[in-house]
């Protein structure tokens, strides 16, 4: 069975050198296939993500209720006016594969599909920021798949369950532990970046407007990205978060069972219950 928490997957890190390698042995043992066949399949996703933000990028992947498409192309196509490089592309490509999920194109759900682009994102600019191989970027992806099993494991990636907290706050988790390895960073600054962005989204409403994964879904990536870069960023240069990973990932649980069900992908709270996310839901009813 996958790590039932961090602990376990940084013990078993200690002994294979990395949390990829502990991630991919375990995951080769539970699905009964070789290292080989697993990152063939990750780098299968890896590809369908690529092109998610390729095909977002263009600018033509608009959804059906015509609320979001085109903002991806926008953000691309402009110089950043304050921040760098590296997050404004990061942004884009946040934007891009969200587009993507909502005009109904292929995605992969990491964790979920209204969360589906902030490890695209992120993972993708780092790699062209440290100069990673494909192969590292690969591996990269399947540290981000064994910190998204431990927080299945305690605690939810549900939006009905917990919450946007749990959609995009476990991507933005994911992303940051996946990126600062292959940025270089140990596995314990690896757990301290999830730690970070995870910390920083809880408590995070799911509130979709006319119950489409759209508004503010697709908006929500880029904050979890910009998020997760933050986190990425503090660990690297050797900031810790007090509170171990496992702690957090409770705790998020925690937070999302005790939202009210208005909060909880039911569209009856938040956004949603705004005039003009009422006007919206009206027309498109």
């Amino acid at each position: 069975m996958a790590y039932g928490s961090f602990r376990e997957l940084l013990t078993a890190a200690a002994e294979t050198g990395s949390l990829a390698s502990a991630a991919l042995a375990r995951e080769a043992e539970d699905s009964n296939e070789t290292p080989a066949q697993v990152l063939a399949r990750m780098d299968d996703a890896l590809a369908v993500m690529e092109r998610a933000i390729e095909h977002g990028l263009a600018g033509d992947a608009h959804s059906l209720s015509g609320l979001v498409g085109g903002d991806a192309k926008l953000v691309a196509k402009n110089a950043p006016r304050l921040s760098g490089d590296g997050l404004s592309t990061a942004i884009a490509r946040a934007l891009a594969v969200g587009e993507v999920n909502a005009s109904m194109g292929r995605i992969v759900a990491a964790p979920t599909g209204g969360a589906s682009g902030v490890l695209p994102a992120v993972l993708t600019t780092v790699a062209e920021r440290v100069g990673a191989t494909r192969e590292q970027t690969v591996l990269a992806l399947v540290t981000a798949a064994g910190v998204g099993a431990v927080i299945a494991a305690r605690a939810t990636l549900s939006g009905a369950a917990g919450g946007c907290q749990a959609e995009i706050g476990s991507a933005a988790a994911m992303a940051a532990a996946a990126a600062t390895e292959l940025a270089g960073g140990t596995p314990e600054q690896c757990g301290h970046a999830a730690s970070f962005a995870l910390q920083g989204l809880l408590g995070l409403a799911c509130d979709p407007v006319g119950g489409l994964v759209e508004i503010p879904c697709v908006a929500r990536n880029a904050t979890g990205t910009a998020v997760a870069l933050a986190g990425i960023e503090m660990a690297l240069a050797g900031a810790t978060f007090p509170i171990p990973l496992d702690e957090v990932i409770v705790a998020m649980g925690l937070v999302g069972r005790s939202m009210p069900p208005s909060l909880r992908e039911t569209a009856r709270g938040g956004l949603a219950r705004t005039p003009t996310g009422q006007a919206i839901a009206a027309r498109l009813a």
